[in-house]
């Protein structure tokens, strides 16, 4: 079933030189359970897409369609330091006045499952870069998104615990069953993550190619599908296509 559709969709910003064009004739559909990444050169557009499906921005021209809840992660894990783990996930909740015995139930059952349960009194300081940003994507689960999109989310890791990382948060959007949008400079990451790659070409950004990623050997995580016989394939195609001309 698809729970998102870009038509079309145009995007410019008035400045003091004049109207510049970001995006044109973006064409994007997910279906359930789709993980996209979408690479493309340095400002061209790639996270003003994000802000588009989740209605920060306005279209100039064409249509958003969207089926169910936007869950939004950012570069940064945006915790606050003064507030414990468990209040930092319940933050989303309180401003939506949404905090119900239910809704803490199912916040300690993703604790739990995801080994963090221990840690709900500490503060953010106390943790790991990468148990922040599992902390961060449950506290954006907490709202109950059915697409979840994520900006660079592991940019601020160093190497070793990206790779880690991806890993984490890979399994508990597939457990949770989650449609993801990963925005990504890292081919690497965009390839183990996704199940489709969309390729953009510099500003105004088009879509240049999108690669539909089938790997021959079994793979499960983004670690074991770097190791797989078509990554290299997939990896130069797009390093080729990001640096054409």
């Amino acid at each position: 079933m698809k729970v998102l559709e870009l038509k079309n969709v145009n995007k410019e910003f008035l400045t003091e030189l004049g109207r510049i064009k970001v995006l044109e004739d973006i064409n994007i559909e997910a279906e359930e359970g789709d993980i996209i990444a979408i690479v493309g050169p340095s400002g061209s557009g790639k996270t003003t897409i994000l802000n588009v499906i989740s209605k920060l921005l306005t279209p100039t021209s064409g249509e958003v369609i969207v089926k169910g809840n936007i869950g939004y992660m950012f570069q940064k894990d945006q915790l606050f330091e003064w507030r414990t783990v468990w209040k930092n996930i319940l933050l989303g909740l309180e401003i939506s006045k949404e905090i119900t015995n239910e809704r803490k139930e199912e916040i300690k059952r993703m604790l739990r499952k995801y080994d963090l349960i221990d840690f709900i009194d500490n503060y953010p300081s106390e943790l790991s870069g990468g148990m922040r940003q599992r902390i961060a994507l449950i506290r954006t689960m907490a709202t109950k998104p059915s697409i979840l999109l994520l900006d660079e989310p592991f940019s601020a890791l160093d190497y070793q615990t990206r790779i880690k990382v991806s890993d984490d948060i890979y399994n508990i959007i597939k457990n949770e069953g989650l449609t993801a949008i990963l925005v990504t400079h890292d081919i690497s990451e965009a390839i183990s993550m996704a199940n489709k790659v969309i390729v953009l070409s510099k500003r105004p950004a088009t879509i240049k190619a999108i690669h539909n990623i089938v790997m021959s050997d079994y793979c499960d995580t983004p670690f074991s599908k770097r190791t797989s016989k078509e990554f290299r394939l997939y990896f130069d195609e797009i390093w080729s296509e990001l640096n054409e001309e």
